[in-house]
């Protein structure tokens, strides 16, 4: 399998947060990389991995990083693929990082998703791929139809509780 989608995160210490998108990407079929490098402790390996990425199939990039945050940002500044950033909840309940992550200079966008949120990370890089694969497009539907059952049935367990001033 060519990997469609890499997760970067500054330190396996993030893997915990991170898990959260492979697994997503596991329940969607879609083939991904995960690998650590360190904007500030492995400059070069981030440089020669993003400029490489879009040669080797990657047809979407989420980075993760807590504090400075830089990660997410030096490689959108290396790439034209789309980079998704994922605020790592460390220092000020990861406030720095997402300020750090989404207060990028014009001309180098990075999407980003809230705090730790690892799994909408995976969800909007599946529906950038989706545009262009149909299949996938098909189980992000199948996705979201499941997320709608899940409330459906909430609803109906919540109706069948009981309260003496409870009007539903």
């Amino acid at each position: 399998m060519i990997p469609q989608v890499s997760i970067i995160m500054g330190s396996t210490s993030d893997l915990p947060v991170m898990e959260k998108a492979c697994r997503q990407l596991d329940e969607l079929q879609v083939p991904f990389e995960v690998n650590a490098l360190s904007a500030h402790r492995t400059p070069q390996a981030v440089e020669q991995f993003a400029s490489q990425a879009a040669g080797r199939g990657i047809k979407v990039i989420i980075a993760a990083a807590g504090m400075a945050a830089a990660l997410p940002g030096v490689i959108a500044a290396q790439t034209t693929l789309p980079v998704i950033g994922v605020p790592i909840k460390g220092m000020l309940d990861g406030l720095d990082a997402l300020l750090s992550i989404v207060q990028m200079p014009p001309g180098i966008p990075v999407a980003t998703v809230g705090v730790n949120g690892a799994q909408n990370a995976a969800i909007l890089a599946c529906q950038i791929i989706a545009l262009s694969d149909m299949a996938l497009a098909q189980r992000l539907a199948e996705h979201k139809a499941g997320l709608k059952a899940k409330i459906e049935k909430a609803n109906k367990e919540l109706s069948e509780v009981t309260f003496k001033y409870k009007t539903n």
